[in-house]
């Protein structure tokens, strides 16, 4: 679908049965409405934007120029000239992205756009899960939570009162926990499957910076990454994709070098001098490995590790269970390998070595962290130039402990009645997200009363009483705080681009509504009307005036490196990665991986995703599992044949991919399809490998193992035209068998 098309189509064949009530008949033909706004024909205006899309914080501008778009007033359909949102580029002036954009950044005006977002607010009418809501007005909606908070306050339930919501810092999620705290409700729950909190927690032992780094690429000679898809996935990709060029091609005559270990070839390893294909849950042996050829061969004092060091047990004796030999029996790695690769570290420097990804996500991915830290702290490659550093932060505010989602989920299912009341779900789909031994959707099933503010009818939202739907980020106030890419403290910052299609609000405005309306008014109250006053009080007005003209604004901080975290922790000794299944039943370690097109899967309703064709495997508008050919020639499966993926969790059925790219014991498969409501775009389109996942832990932040699952396979016909490639689908076989 391209551009033109899709702007074209609008809520108008949308979700609302006022909506869905439109026929032929002369009273619901499409009307043109008159515009509210002056208008200057033929004129494009730049504006500053927000990418909303993850959390790398990055700016756009947004072309602006006069259009006409179908929308709904007061029920009717109809036709407008207004002021549209025509194009997304890159904000040049941004520290993080400096001027480029991702795709699935550039895909994000399709959120404003979609002919499947709530136009207005929705009331269950149906059965939960049916999807049978019917409109209401605002006013309505607004009281009807208010009277459930009431209810609670009014029997001193407060604390049953529970918010969901993305991570990531912004001044939205900071007002989400202001409200709750006010309100006398527990801190809000924030969850993503991909999750980099093992890394933040080794940075804060190793560094002191409870923070995921950012990477000086472009002045670094040798980089070594374990696991980090960072140019495709992984932290701020579009900052690191502008660093990692100007290391290849930025300095006359010197390109840096580049090793990839992994077990699967990500985007990131197709672009590496060598990808080196390593056992799951080894990563952190092959780094102190290279570390021992360092410290063996005198290229680097061992003091040089300081802190990071210290952590890691056998340091202060030269890693003496660390020799090559020793590590070639644990990762695959040959030896010699190893050898080199230890010295071209040492002399080949400024040399990096960053991790993330699948690494992180073992039952050890705590140790495999403090490994690679302490490797670039032993090449003195913290904080220095072509090394790991720590973006500034201004000073935190002392947050409350928020409780893990799954143990939220886990408390609801045991008690009855249910211990929330009232749940809030804001930017998140949980019940899509997470492995099925958390069984999450019983327990969003289980709350009396649930509200969403999401802007499309998703997994979770499906499952809610009420759904008060949310500007569009080009219609509404929109921030982020960046926590990597760029050398200084700021804020992404955006006011409106264009004014709303649909009879929607902002999510923040709602809150601050709300909190007015309760009969038992917050102590203290919240001092903002709107949300752009909650912003423009927090930045100031210097820096309002700064934001508000660029979309950005440096900001002060009084964190200095002298006042980093200085706790001391107790040496961890390697620990073997334990992986959920029986090796003799399920003989392969199983790899689900960030897609990149739609990440963990908030990103499959928009349709330029789901047209892009992957960029190993160009596949698109379906799922697949990754199979090495050697494998898949062992066990009698073709390329495009349907199979089963089963663990001892649940079963999945996709297609095979034959890939080089994957270890012959190891099975990959990207997430984000497999979603049973979702818009048309991804309802019902592929499968979820979340749903066969051990709901396994890595022990120290009690995150999602998610790389800790062992699955067989198994054939279950030929092609079924499922799987769509670049060229073409596979379809030349049914699915009953090959005959």
């Amino acid at each position: 679908m391209d551009r033109r098309s899709f702007i074209k189509l609008t809520a108008v064949t949308g979700t609302t049965a006022t909506l869905a009530s439109c026929s032929s008949a002369p009273e619901n033909q499409l009307i043109r409405f008159v515009p509210d706004e002056d208008l200057t024909p033929g004129i494009a205006e730049m504006k500053p934007g927000v990418c909303p899309l993850c959390d790398a914080g990055c700016g756009t501008t947004v072309r602006v120029m006069q259009g006409d778009v179908e929308t709904a007033r007061n029920g009717q359909a109809g036709v407008v000239t207004m002021s549209l949102a025509k194009k997304l580029e890159g904000n040049a002036t941004h520290p993080v992205n400096q001027g480029t954009l991702c795709p699935r950044g550039q895909a994000a005006i399709q959120i404003t756009y979609h002919p499947d977002r709530i136009t207005q607010p929705l009331k269950r009418r149906g059965a939960r899960g049916s999807g049978d809501f019917q409109p209401i007005t605002w006013d309505a909606a607004i009281a009807e939570l208010a009277g459930h908070l009431d209810a609670l306050s009014a029997s001193g339930a407060q604390a049953a009162l529970a918010a969901w919501t993305r991570p990531g810092a912004s001044a939205r999620q900071d007002l989400t926990a202001v409200f709750l705290e006010r309100f006398g409700a527990p801190a809000p729950t924030s969850y993503e499957v991909f999750s980099d909190d093992v890394l933040r927690r080794a940075n804060l032992m190793s560094f002191g910076h409870e923070q995921v780094p950012t990477l000086d690429l472009s002045a670094s000679r040798y980089l070594i990454s374990f696991g980090a898809d960072f140019l495709g996935t992984w932290n701020s990709p579009v900052a690191q994709a502008a660093a990692y060029g100007r290391m290849r091609q930025g300095h006359a005559g010197v390109r840096g070098a580049f090793v990839q270990v992994e077990s699967r070839m990500s985007l990131t390893g197709a672009s590496a001098d060598e990808w080196v294909a390593i056992r799951p849950g080894t990563e952190g042996v092959l780094a102190l490995g290279l570390a021992h050829v360092i410290l063996s061969n005198k290229l680097r004092p061992a003091d040089g590790a300081a802190r990071a060091g210290a952590l890691i047990d056998g340091w202060s004796g030269g890693l003496a269970a660390y020799t090559p030999e020793a590590v070639e029996k644990q990762t695959g790695v040959s030896a010699a390998r190893i050898n080199r690769l230890g010295r071209e570290l040492a002399e080949q420097r400024p040399a990096l070595a960053i991790i993330g990804g699948a690494p992180l996500a073992q039952t050890n991915g705590l140790f495999q962290a403090l490994a690679v830290n302490t490797l670039n702290a032993l090449l003195g490659s913290v904080e220095a130039p072509g090394g790991v550093a720590f973006m500034p932060q201004t000073t935190a505010t002392n947050a409350r402990p928020a409780r893990p989602l799954r143990t939220v989920a886990a408390d609801i299912l045991a008690a009855n009645p249910s211990p929330v009341q009232v749940l809030l779900v804001d930017g998140v789909n949980p019940v899509f997200t997470t492995p099925a031994g958390w069984r999450v959707k019983d327990a969003v099933l289980k709350v009396p009363y649930v509200v969403s503010f999401g802007s499309f009818i998703d997994d979770t939202s499906v499952l809610a009483d009420l759904i008060l739907p949310d500007h569009s980020f080009l219609e509404a106030w929109t921030d982020a705080r960046p926590e990597s890419g760029a050398g200084i403290a700021l804020t992404t910052v955006a006011g409106p681009a264009m004014k709303p299609l649909h009879q929607t609000r902002s999510t923040p405005d709602v809150l601050l509504d709300v909190a007015r309306k309760l009969k038992k008014p917050f102590k203290p109250e919240l001092p903002w009307q709107t949300f752009d006053q909650m912003l423009q009080a927090a930045l100031g007005d210097d820096n309002w005036a700064t934001a508000t003209k660029q979309g950005w604004v440096a900001l002060k901080t009084e964190t200095k490196k002298s006042e980093v975290r200085t706790q001391k922790y107790d040496a961890v000794k390697a620990a073997d990665a334990q992986f959920d299944g029986d090796p003799a039943q399920y003989p392969f370690y199983f790899l689900p991986y960030a897609s990149q097109a739609f990440l963990d899967g908030s990103l499959a309703h928009l349709p330029w995703l789901q047209e892009m064709p992957d960029p190993i495997t160009t596949a698109m508008w379906s799922s697949w599992v990754e199979i090495n050919p050697q494998t898949a020639a062992r066990l009698g499966i073709a390329d495009g044949d349907v199979v089963d993926i089963a663990s001892g969790h649940g079963t999945v059925r996709t297609a095979a991919l034959l890939s080089p790219g994957i270890a012959p014991d190891t099975l990959a498969m990207p997430a984000g399809q497999g979603h049973e409501t979702f818009t048309r775009y991804a309802s019902g389109r592929g499968a979820n490998p979340v749903k066969v996942l051990a709901p396994s832990l890595e022990p120290t932040t009690g995150t999602l193992a998610w790389a800790a699952t062992r699955v067989k396979i198994s054939r279950v016909g030929g092609p079924d035209g499922h799987l769509v490639l670049f060229a073409g689908s596979l379809r030349d076989e049914p699915v009953a068998g090959r005959g």
